[in-house]
């Protein structure tokens, strides 16, 4: 996809609708964050207007993206499904006075423009949704099965003694 620029003022007061598809290898810092640049994320953008008449910009991103897991260190796929709504101020002291007005946490005030790049929105709003330290739910284990790391047991059925506790007893403390 080239770039999508909009005038996010005008798309917003006219209530107009776009969506579309992006693949992950279009989106180079997305890419940069990914364990490789496989995977495709839908999304849409809808214009509006909130309860208090000021221009709003809904945006849904969903998709997978594969993420290498901090515990494991092998890629996973991770789902995307991402809704944010931005709200949009002329300028950095209308957006203050908005921010205050909501008071909504779930809402973004953001300074809109006449001439906003969608497709950079969609990668900001990806990005956002990937978590800092991805992880699996429960990592796979060397032979294929799935098992929580926390209750690897041994051959003979016991458990595995943390290695604290064979340093604690190797200092002669008990």
């Amino acid at each position: 996809m080239q770039d999508f620029v909009i005038d996010a003022f005008a798309f917003c007061r006219n209530n107009e609708q776009s969506s579309g598809s992006l693949q992950v290898a279009e989106l180079l810092r997305l890419s940069e964050d990914c364990a490789n640049s496989e995977g495709v994320l839908e999304w849409s953008l809808t214009g509006g207007q909130n309860q208090y008449g000021h221009p709003e910009l809904k945006l849904t991103v969903n998709g997978a993206v594969n993420l290498v897991c901090q515990r494991c260190l092998t890629p996973f796929a991770y789902e995307l499904d991402s809704e944010s709504v931005l709200v949009l101020a002329k300028s950095e002291e209308d957006a203050d006075e908005i921010e205050a007005l909501l008071e909504d946490d779930e809402v973004d005030v953001v300074v809109g423009s006449k001439s906003l790049n969608v497709r950079d929105l969609i990668e900001d709003e990806a990005l956002l949704a990937i978590p800092q330290s991805p992880r699996h739910a429960v990592c796979p284990d060397t032979s294929g099965n799935s098992v929580p790391k926390a209750e690897t047991a041994l051959a003979d059925g016991s458990k595995k003694e943390s290695p604290f506790a064979v340093l604690k007893n190797w200092n002669g403390r008990t």
